[in-house]
């Protein structure tokens, strides 16, 4: 493959509940965007529905599209909703109960109905074979090659689509799982066969065998989505490649992604973040990121241009802000607070009579009761509409016409259950949902030792700006931005994404027990092997030194941190290295725990390396300047705080940089509203972002 120039890019963003699209010109500074319902049983018909309709309106040709990045949720709820392949797991004999025993931890210790995160293969299908490694590498008991191809065979004839290989301390000494891997490929061609190693090359057999099951559990599906939307949109005549965003905020190639799909999970949830950190990370040092779309809401973090990253996260939770109540995915992946607070989310009456909105959404089949698409249940969009936040003829473009008599009949419904008017019902549902955002960030951040008010919320999604004035509030944070065409922004996100690649790999010795040459080797290994799947994605050339990071931890302790160490050349010299280590791993225990670590010796537990390379620059298109109309020419009564206000509306296409106001006010885009109540003002920047400040 090779990497496409500068050109015309695609970038497709499949959510619970629509699907973004967006065209990017970069010689001529011009965009296109496009919001459609996502079609669930076959995303697909509506990417390249809605690509030709986003071509035609923008009178670009196929042949002209020289990139198509794209991300989606696809995958991540064929786990949270066990929609993916039958999988088995063959694994070391004695040990086919791992992955249901966990770590033995309940995450709500008083809980006596408490459901422990289940694995993905039924239990019949979790088959043993002898094969034996010690951790120093000795051969205990050789890989009984008669007994995998039974339990591979027996997988077989069950119907599985998908086999995952976990053996004992095959991160260390992976020999016997790339023999079984290859002899099962061979004798059932077809079959998805996932290696743990292969995957992820970490201690602890639970967190490794939780991560090479969500692969295989995924990748059938994967492949067959990527190979056809790659061709379909190959026949429509795009020749450019199509290229898929990673959990991490990077890209991969096509091929990287149907060998390791499981790096996608979070690939859409990711894109918020990226298009925060782009459209507005230069101006603003701390950023609160938070994209709410139809079905969920994302916060994440973003400091000095770019969103924290961490190297693993809980998919599926039972609980979902409990840790330990998921499936632990061993991946880099953006660090994020996912709640089920969205658009579509479903309000109604809990068992002790009290206002409830969420997890579970309405999505877009049907969709909320105003889509007129035969949902009856009241959800956030409906309480937004009747609120007056929303222009029902304007609604995703003017393509989505809202039914308001059908969102009245809706809450209604629900006020009757609940004995309040439906006025109250619905400032209800958008209040408890904000809180619930609230809470969520309070959350996220008092984990990491930060104060929200320090930061500057920035809000993207078709919910993000209709919502973010009033979570700015509860959270006492005084500046609020939105980038244009927030509702689309995360599609937008996904065309600045550099290529990137994260490779890890086992250590498991104390730092003093490691010698400076085998140290280098060992990450050079690495190196070798992130550079190659930058090459076949044709970005060989395009990647600086790579980012040398080491999991460790002080003697004794089971918890480990990872570590960033100085870029090589390193010191050649044994106890130079030693030292270079020792101060970085003192530095960051320090700013992590606000103490300096205990006087015992450094375990190494794992080497990472991250290879980026170069992002690509956006040539937006300069804010517009003249007004479509009088500002003030239309008002509309709204309901902000619970008390009954006249908005005045604003088109945001209209607005030029330097323009201020004060709320109530409600300024329309084609895929979002942006709500300011009665405390706050706003005004466009020169960049054509809109900055909103509230009152103390």
């Amino acid at each position: 493959m090779i990497a496409p120039a500068p050109g015309i890019s695609l970038g497709i963003d499949i959510g619970g509940t629509f699907t973004d699209l967006v065209l990017h010109d970069p010689a001529l500074r011009r965009s296109g965007s496009l919001k459609i319902l996502t079609t669930h049983a076959d995303p697909v018909q509506g990417i390249l529905e809605g690509t030709r309709r986003l071509l035609g309106e923008a009178s670009v040709e196929p042949g002209e599209i020289t990139r198509v990045v794209h991300a989606t949720t696809l995958f991540t709820n064929a786990l949270i909703e066990r929609k993916g392949a039958l999988t088995a797991l063959i694994t070391t004999a004695g040990f086919r109960d791992i992955l249901k025993i966990g770590r033995e931890r309940r995450y709500e210790l008083f809980d006596l109905m408490l459901r422990p995160p289940a694995p993905l293969m039924p239990d019949a299908l979790r088959l043993e074979v002898p094969e034996r490694v010690k951790a120093d590498g000795t051969v205990v008991t050789p890989l009984d090659l008669a007994a995998l191809d039974a339990a591979a065979d027996q997988a077989v004839a069950a119907g599985a689509e998908a086999i995952a290989i976990l053996f004992l301390h095959s991160d260390l000494h992976p020999a016997h799982e790339e023999q079984a891997a290859r002899r099962i490929a061979a004798r059932h061609p077809g079959l998805s066969v996932t290696a743990s190693h292969a995957i992820v090359r970490e201690m602890r057999e639970y967190e490794r065998g939780c991560t090479a099951s969500a692969n295989a559990y995924v990748a059938p599906m994967a492949g067959r989505y990527l190979a056809r939307l790659g061709a379909e949109l190959a026949a429509m005549g795009i020749a450019g490649p199509l290229l898929l965003t990673l959990s991490n905020g990077g890209m991969t190639h096509v091929e990287e992604a149907i060998r390791a799909p499981v790096q996608l999970l979070e690939s859409g949830p990711a894109a918020g973040a990226l298009a925060a950190a782009y459209l507005a990370g230069a101006q603003e040092p701390r950023i609160l990121a938070f994209d709410m779309g139809g079905t969920t809401a994302k916060l994440s973090v973003v400091e000095h241009g770019e969103p924290e990253v961490v190297f693993g996260f809980e998919a599926a939770r039972q609980a979902r802000f409990i840790e330990g109540s998921g499936l632990p995915i061993r991946i880099s992946t953006v660090d994020l607070m996912e709640i089920g607070a969205g658009g579509g989310s479903i309000a109604r009456r809990d068992a002790i009579g009290l206002l409830k909105v969420g997890p579970d959404s309405a999505g877009s089949e049907p969709g909320p009761a105003c889509y007129g698409r035969g949902g009856l249940e009241a959800t956030v969009t409906d309480a937004n509409l009747l609120l007056g936040y929303l222009d029902p003829s304007r609604f995703a473009g003017g393509r989505l016409p809202l039914d308001r008599r059908a969102a009245q009949a809706a809450m209604a419904r629900l006020a009757a259950a609940l004995g309040i008017t439906a006025e109250a019902a619905a400032w209800g549902i958008h209040d408890v949902v904000t809180e619930a955002m609230a809470s969520a960030a309070r959350t996220h951040l008092a984990e990491r030792g930060r104060d929200a008010s320090g930061f500057t919320l920035v809000c993207t999604g078709g919910g993000g700006p209709v919502h973010g004035y009033h979570l700015a509030r509860k959270l006492g944070i005084r500046r609020v931005i939105v980038p244009p065409e927030a509702g689309v922004a995360s599609a937008l996100g996904l065309l600045t994404a550099p290529p990137r690649v994260d490779r890890v790999a086992t250590l498991g010795r104390r730092l003093l027990a490691w010698r400076a040459a085998e140290l280098e080797a060992a990450f050079a290994a690495l190196e070798a092997e992130a550079r190659g799947v930058l090459a076949r994605g044709g970005w060989a050339e395009d990647a600086p030194a790579p980012e040398r990071v080491v999991d460790a931890r002080c003697v004794g302790q089971g918890a480990h941190m990872p570590v960033t160490l100085p870029p090589a050349p390193w010191p050649t010299d044994d106890a130079a290295l030693h030292a270079m280590i020792t101060e970085a791993f003192t530095a960051a225990y320090q700013e992590r725990f606000r103490r300096p670590p205990p006087a015992v010796p450094i375990d190494l537990v794992h080497a990472r390396i991250v290879l980026r390379g170069a992002a690509r620059p956006l040539a937006l298109p300069p804010a517009r300047r003249g007004w479509e109309g009088p500002a003030t020419a239309h008002q509309r009564q709204i309901l902000s705080g619970g008390c009954s206000a006249m908005a005045d509306i604003y088109s945001r296409p209209g607005l030029m940089p330097g323009f201020s106001a004060r709320g109530p006010a409600l300024v329309e885009e084609s895929g979002s509203t942006l709500v300011i109540g009665g405390k706050g003002r706003f005004s466009v920047l020169e960049n054509g972002n809109i900055l909103v400040e509230l009152d103390a």
